[in-house]
């Protein structure tokens, strides 16, 4: 290999990795929850770090890079610290995409249900003859609508607002954790 295809390959696992300086295992996790590794709940910052890096980045097979002081290093905590974030990652990555397809089915449900009932007062207003079932009927016209538009939002808008979160939890679901030592 040349020294400008090391140069390229070396840019192109830059682009694939999340490097993250620690000071100690415990900047991972809340400072709140004295539970042990295995169990512990994110840092919200830690979480939050992870995100701004992960935004950047194109690829989805990345590798979270855990620099750690090389006298604070603990290859057993490590083990079960690479277990709590592959299991918190998955966890959040199929809870996101459950709760996008709850939303998008709710949305189409809404919708389908806003068609039938406009389609229903269209029919009737095509076959009805006394003012009364015709006033009756026009008034029938305005929920479905209603439910259209909301249906529609929650397909187009409220899925989306969740796309961030799902694509990062997308991405870190199968990311790669290693430890270094600084």
């Amino acid at each position: 290999m040349n020294k400008t295809e090391a140069n390229l390959q070396e840019e192109i696992q830059r682009h694939k990795n999340i490097p993250l300086i620690l000071d100690s295992y415990k900047d991972i996790f809340s400072d709140f929850d004295p539970r042990p590794f295995s169990e512990r709940a994110l840092s919200d910052d830690f979480l939050i770090e992870c995100k701004r890096a992960a935004r950047e980045k194109d690829e989805f097979e990345l590798e979270l890079i855990l620099s750690v002081p090389h006298d604070k290093r603990n290859m057993s905590n490590e083990l079960k610290i690479k277990k709590r974030l592959k299991d918190h990652f998955r966890k959040h990555f199929q809870e996101k995409e459950k709760e996008v397809s709850e939303i998008k089915k709710d949305g189409i449900t809404w919708v389908t249900l806003g068609v039938g009932i406009l389609l229903g007062v269209v029919y009737g207003l095509a076959h009805v003859t006394s003012n009364f079932l015709e006033a009756l009927i026009t008034i029938f016209e305005i929920p479905s609508w209603f439910l259209v538009w909301e249906g529609m939002d929650k397909i187009l808008i409220d899925a989306r607002k969740l796309e961030p979160d799902q694509l990062f939890y997308k991405k870190m679901a199968n990311v790669k954790i290693n430890f270094l030592g600084y």
